[in-house]
């Protein structure tokens, strides 16, 4: 009996969300969707019981695209979801567990797999905090209670647990019942969220300047001489402290992922019994999205837990931390570049003088650059190749869809080996460039800041979930309007 086979009964019994038995109309995929939205606003202001206030959140750099909210029961927020995708894809790229992802049998093996792998990455993700003594329990409160610190430590630890499994079932019921996916659902709502507060929050930073963009610049035009905002450091005040920079990035981002999105190689393919009805079969620029994005920078963040935890007991020859940035040694090199802070020497200087650390020297800095960009430029070429084969979207799969739909590519023959062969030639090179252009894209991102501090990741993820969602609105209500478009789509 092989692994798969001793495996796949334990899967079948992992709970699940009840898949629709027909189609599910375009009003209730929309109530279900705006349902799970509120309900995860709702969640990530549920706070843990019992968690000390002097408790440090590893993942702080990282929420924008993690989707949680810190010290709440959405503590994990997507986490577990996207590790768990790393390792199977890794796996099954490597072909350490051969799986053919065009079988719907292993198709649904993959995705028990993954399932059963959430649950396991909730338990590892939640324990290392506790353990390492960053999420720490309250001691007051223990001592109100009458019990001991680990009573509380233990209740901690299963709030965050039923925080991660609540997640993975809200994404769950967005897939199934919803409209686009749960995963992208959360990254839209947390950013957004940050840059309506990087606009608008009128709270003081540690400069003692309002964090949002308007009530900042109405501060420096009421108390900043102009002689000095005019001048080579008020003009990088200006830039930097005064959010010009993050503004331009946002917007220019924004522009930029609307066009990318829109850029598209489309096959012409043609009906074989319905004489004159043609259509067109689109290969994006981005054909496996933005979302092996978040896989790049879920692996750097586990990669810095790693040596974060480490530091924590003194074993410190991967670097050490202040707080949860690392200030020197391998980390360092490997840490994600979030702002101008992080690369401009002036700024890293005025940073590393904060944490009270040796301010690295100017090459160290480019190093650091130069290793974020290989790991975004060549992880998302890695990440989207295993996207679209581990989701369907790879050749093979996509040449047996538009056949099963009744549509053929005029001038070959109507059978799957034709449709793939064309295939060949397109998906896996736009997936390549797509990768690769993202990566960059998403390094420029980083380098020039955003508003509310989501990131380059968490804007550039945004922007293009965004976008998808409204296309998956418009092919719904199309669908509503022509049942037989939903033949296409698999879909009854």
């Amino acid at each position: 009996m092989s692994l798969k086979d001793s495996l796949e009964p334990i899967f079948n019994k992992l709970p699940a969300v009840a898949s629709p038995e027909g189609h599910v109309h375009f009003k209730n995929k929309l109530m279900w969707t705006l349902g799970i939205l509120v309900l995860y606003f709702a969640l990530a202001n549920v706070p843990l019981f019992g968690l000390s206030a002097d408790s440090i959140d590893l993942f702080e750099s990282y929420r924008a695209f993690f989707a949680g909210a810190s010290g709440s029961l959405m503590l994990l927020g997507i986490g577990p979801i996207v590790t768990a995708s790393i390792v199977l894809q890794l796996l099954v790229g490597a072909d350490v567990i051969k799986l053919d992802m065009s079988n719907p049998s292993d198709q649904a093996f993959f995705q028990g797999a993954q399932k059963f792998m959430v649950f396991v990455m909730i338990v590892l993700e939640a324990l290392p905090q506790i353990a390492g003594g960053y999420i720490q329990p309250d001691a007051a409160l223990a001592a109100t209670l009458g019990v001991n610190t680990g009573v509380i430590t233990f209740i901690i630890f299963i709030q965050i647990c039923i925080g991660g499994v609540l997640v993975l079932f809200m994404d769950e019921v967005v897939s199934k019942w919803g409209i686009g996916s749960g995963v992208g659902l959360f990254i839209v709502a947390g950013v957004s969220q940050q840059i309506v507060t990087g606009l608008f929050n009128w709270t003081s930073d540690t400069s003692g300047l309002p964090t949002g963009f308007f009530p900042k610049w109405i501060y420096i035009l009421q108390n900043v001489e102009a002689d000095f905002l005019f001048s080579g450091d008020g003009i990088m005040f200006m830039l930097v402290s005064g959010g010009i920079l993050a503004l331009v990035s946002t917007v220019v981002i924004f522009l930029l992922v609307v066009y990318v999105e829109s850029t598209r190689i489309e096959i012409p393919l043609a009906h074989s019994a319905v004489r004159g009805a043609r259509g067109k079969f689109p290969v994006k620029l981005i054909y496996a999205s933005v979302l092996p994005m978040i896989l790049v920078r879920a692996l750097q963040a586990n990669i810095q837990m790693v040596g974060l935890l480490l530091s924590s007991k003194g074993i410190t020859f991967l670097g050490e931390f202040s707080g949860s940035t690392p200030i020197n040694g391998l980390m360092y090199y490997l840490a994600p570049i979030h702002s101008p802070y992080d690369w401009i020497p002036s700024l890293v200087r005025e940073s590393f003088t904060s944490y009270g650390a040796p301010v690295p020297a100017a090459w160290q800095i480019i190093l650091h650059v130069f290793v974020d960009a290989t790991f975004l430029i060549a992880g998302g070429i890695v990440f989207a190749l295993f996207w679209i084969e581990t989701t369907g979207m790879g050749a093979k799969p996509t040449a047996k869809k538009i056949f099963n739909s009744g549509m053929q590519i005029p001038g070959f023959r109507r059978n799957i080996g034709s449709i793939e062969k064309v295939m060949i030639r397109y998906i896996p090179k736009v997936t390549v460039i797509g990768g690769a252009f993202i990566g960059f894209l998403t390094l420029v991102a980083s380098l020039l800041g955003t508003l509310g501090g989501a990131g380059g990741t968490g804007l550039l993820l945004t922007v293009s979930i965004v976008y998808r969602l409204y296309e998956d609105i418009a092919s719904e209500q199309m669908m509503e309007m022509h049942p037989m478009v939903r033949s296409f789509f698999g879909q009854e």
